[in-house]
Formats: C-alpha cells, sequence, structure tokens
C-alpha cells in the first residue's frame, strides 16, 4: 500500500553514512540523489532496491524520535548484519535480533536508533528453519 516514504535527517552526511552501512546487508542502497536546485537547496536521496527509491532522506524539517521504520529482511541473517552494522555505523540499540512472537509466530525483528533518534528496524516474517 505505501509507494514510498520520507524521513527529515538533521546532518546529511551523518545520516547518509549511517544508511548506506545499515541498509547494506539487505541489499538496498541509495539510488537517486535530487538536484539540490529542486529541493529548495535541500539535501535530498531515496534509498531502495532495484531501481526504485522507497526510503527518502530530506535533509532539515523536524527529525527525531517517535517515527518506526520497519524493512523487510530476506533471512534472520541479514537482520542480524542489519543490526550489527548498524550500531557500527553509530546507530543505538533499541532491541537486539531476535524473535517476537508477540507480533506473530515467525517474526524475527532487530530495532537500532539512528542518529536522530527514529526506531529503525530490519524484520524478517519467513519461519526459523533448522540448520
Amino acid at each position: 500500500m505505501i509507494d514510498h516514504a520520507g524521513i527529515c535527517v538533521s546532518n546529511w552526511d551523518r545520516a547518509k553514512a549511517f544508511y548506506d552501512a545499515a541498509l547494506a546487508p539487505l541489499g538496498a542502497s541509495l539510488l537517486r540523489v535530487v538536484p539540490e536546485q529542486f529541493t529548495g537547496g535541500r539535501k535530498v536521496g531515496g534509498y531502495g532496491r532495484g531501481d526504485k527509491p522507497t526510503f527518502w532522506l530530506h535533509e532539515g524539517g523536524e527529525p527525531g524520535p517517535g517515527r518506526h521504520y520497519a524493512f523487510t529482511a530476506q533471512s534472520r541473517d541479514e537482520v542480524d548484519a542489519f543490526h550489527a552494522a548498524a550500531i557500527a555505523a553509530g546507530g543505538r540499540d533499541n532491541g537486539a535480533p531476535g524473535p517476537r512472537p508477540q507480533y506473530h509466530p515467525g517474526y524475527y525483528g532487530a530495532f537500532v536508533l539512528d542518529p536522530d533518534g527514529n526506531n529503525v528496524e530490519a524484520v524478517c516474517h519467513v519461519p526459523d528453519r533448522p540448520r
């Protein structure tokens, strides 16, 4: 139902470095940067998989806590890698990788606060497979 979403960030370079690292394990990258002549001088860029940006960063505005964004992971290993990369890139742990059966059986997620306090998550809905 949602085609794309965006958040405000207080520092473009810091946010870009964080999301470059945190979203890489999920196969997402910065796909498009809008020229500043079209944004009123603000830095704006979109992340996604393939060729369509679905998650946008906008420098300026009101960044911060109270916002939550969950990114789809294809495996539990991707959730674990997202969490490790996000922490290494300056994020703060807000829920270590693990099952969240209170949401539904098979829900496996990890939560990190980005540099502006947004709660970002990677989630896998594939049930655990015996190893």
